[in-house]
């Protein structure tokens, strides 16, 4: 059964600013990797636009409308001081979003196993009222909450290994005892949040890490904290918000991972998935701003979600 790809064009029209980390050249370097023929057999599928009820399980419509306004016709517009959005951001967004529910409405379908979301903006920084860093809705928080409402799924994970903490996810999730989200991070690191003592409702498992942990401390930490917490969640859906920033070569952060850690942890993952959620896997892209890093961080994703 192959691995699926959603992505739209409109999701490079999202121009943060010429000098912006958060470029259009990161979605494209990602594509162009996968375009490579070692992923023939991926399937690859048009993102839909989210509908309003799909966004309004994560954010409320007031918000919502209140982003998608602030689009402007020319130019752009800062949200805050990381975050700017241009002409083609809201389709994006919406793209972005509705990559994650296609997938996942896939996944559960049998269409495929697993699936990989080649999208932007990022998510994963988005709380519930509140576009920052980098992102305006939270894609893969949209695409959980969506599992639960559609498809009738009781235990719903996010494992988010991008260097930076995802408050926004962690906001949606730390009431509500039948998601689970754990999160690998630098610490201290914008934006601040992840502390290990933050548990949610015992469904939270942080994993602050100290600038220069490297891969071999990388997996001890994967493997003594949030394997565990996870197998003990026994999830019945995985998603992951794939963020390459933890890169050894990526200018915004410390961590030192090189290209096979990202295989490894998805093959950890996908590990606890074949015991628990028949296999069922949806990753969606968060950060990663060194171009040639990241293309090589996504393939070796890809690569071991394929072979999932």
């Amino acid at each position: 059964m192959t691995t699926l790809l959603f992505t739209h064009p409109a999701c490079l029209e999202h121009d943060p600013g010429r000098y912006h980390p958060e470029r259009p050249e990161r979605l494209q370097v990602v594509l162009d990797a996968l375009g490579d023929g070692r992923f023939r057999a991926m399937e690859r599928r048009e993102a839909p636009r989210a509908a309003d009820h799909h966004l309004a399980l994560c954010h409320p419509i007031p918000f919502v409308d209140g982003l998608l306004g602030a689009i402007p016709p020319a130019g752009r517009h800062q949200l805050d001081g990381d975050t700017a959005v241009s002409p083609g951001s809201g389709e994006a967004a919406l793209r972005a979003a509705g990559a994650v529910v296609a997938a996942v409405d896939a996944v559960m379908a049998g269409e495929a196993a697993t699936a990989f979301c080649a999208v932007r903006p990022p998510g994963h920084h988005a709380e519930p009222a509140q576009a920052m860093g980098f992102c305006l809705f939270n894609n893969v928080a949209i695409g959980a909450l969506h599992a639960r409402a559609a498809h009738g799924l009781d235990r719903v994970a996010v494992i988010d290994f991008d260097v930076h903490h995802g408050n926004g996810t962690q906001s949606v999730f730390e009431r509500n005892a039948s998601l689970f989200y754990a999160s690998t991070h630098q610490w201290p690191l914008y934006p601040g949040t992840g502390a290990a003592e933050e548990h949610g409702v015992g469904n939270i498992m942080n994993v602050p890490l100290p600038s220069g942990t490297d891969g071999p401390g990388y997996r001890r930490a994967f493997e003594r904290l949030v394997l565990p917490a996870l197998e003990t969640f026994a999830p019945e859906l995985i998603l992951i918000s794939a963020g390459f920033d933890a890169h050894a070569q990526d200018p915004l952060a410390g961590l030192m991972l090189e290209d096979d850690d990202f295989a490894w942890v998805t093959s950890a993952i996908a590990e606890v998935a074949r015991r628990h959620s028949k296999g069922r896997i949806v990753s969606a892209l968060e950060g990663g701003y060194d171009l040639d890093a990241l293309a090589r961080s996504a393939a070796a994703h890809v690569g071991a979600l394929m072979a999932a």
